[in-house]
């Protein structure tokens, strides 16, 4: 496949020099997976701070940024337009979402052409947001989401989903209500919420097919106004009896941030106010 011509790129092979530090692949050191703390100083169930912003791609009818620390997502919100290739009249709009690493966010770098594992994103994005818009309210129409990473640090996927009803919102699609979602990785006896790209990788580890041990990282996507779950996505192996007591402790952390993002949006709106007010 011929490369883009219209970039400049460093080798396909190029490795971030801290992947061969020999601290780098040490796994998490829990003293007490209950009350230990972990390598950034956060206890276990503690989310790593958030940081929003609306209104960072001009160009765009709605766009926002999110950072978890490392992780870093940028969303732009296009205005609809007919859906290609349909002659068939659609009552229900649609959402098209695009999720796309870029080539320097990760360890390894990545093409820029999207892989399977974009594609498996980009699905369980459009999933989680199709039953908070009102899509009635543009049949036969189409809403462009992308959805660009620029930094992956781990829970890559429930940054996407809040960045991107964030975004949404900004564009003012009309919605239902605000989507948040919260990852959380699960390693035998030790829990992960907002795990990073190293706890991820430890909990995604196969087990055994003796164990009985879970091992995995789940994903929630929640609408608290309405008090609703979006998506569940699994991504490894845990029982429904482990399950019990990791939703509500994620739908917790969901409605944590979900008035982070109504500030950002009040924010945002009182600055708009403030600039018509004096132009």
């Amino acid at each position: 496949m011929p490369s883009d011509s219209k970039r400049i790129t460093g080798p396909e092979t190029t490795i971030p020099y801290h992947y061969y530090l020999s601290d780098f692949s040490r796994k998490p050191d829990f003293k007490d997976p209950k009350v230990g703390e972990r390598k950034n100083g956060r206890l276990p169930n503690e989310h790593r701070p958030v940081f929003l912003k609306t209104g960072v791609n001009s160009q765009a009818k709605g766009s926002a940024y999110l950072e978890y620390e490392n992780t870093k997502v940028i969303c732009s919100v296009f205005d609809p337009r007919e859906i290609p290739n349909k002659n068939e009249f659609s009552p229900m709009g649609e959402l098209y979402c695009e999720f796309k690493f870029a080539p320097f966010s990760c360890i390894k770098r990545r093409g820029h052409i999207r892989d399977a594992e974009e594609k498996e994103l980009s699905f369980s994005l459009r999933r989680a947001l199709e039953p908070a818009v009102c899509r009635h309210e543009f049949p036969n129409f189409q809403v462009d989401i992308y959805v660009y990473i620029l930094d992956s640090d781990g829970s890559d996927l429930a940054a996407a989903i809040t960045c991107a009803s964030l975004a949404l919102a900004d564009a003012s699609v009309p919605m239902y209500d605000l989507v948040t979602a919260v990852s959380v990785g699960i390693c035998r006896h030790l829990q992960f919420v907002d795990p990073t790209n190293e706890e991820e990788q430890l909990c995604k580890k196969t087990a055994s097919a003796e164990s009985i041990d879970p091992q995995a990282v789940i994903t929630l996507t929640y609408m608290s106004t309405l008090e609703q779950v979006s998506e569940f996505t699994i991504s490894g192996t845990i029982g429904v009896c482990h399950l019990e007591d990791k939703i509500p402790a994620l739908i917790k952390h969901c409605n944590a941030i979900y008035p982070l993002l109504q500030q950002c949006l009040i924010k945002n709106v009182k600055k708009s106010l403030g600039k018509k007010k004096y132009s």
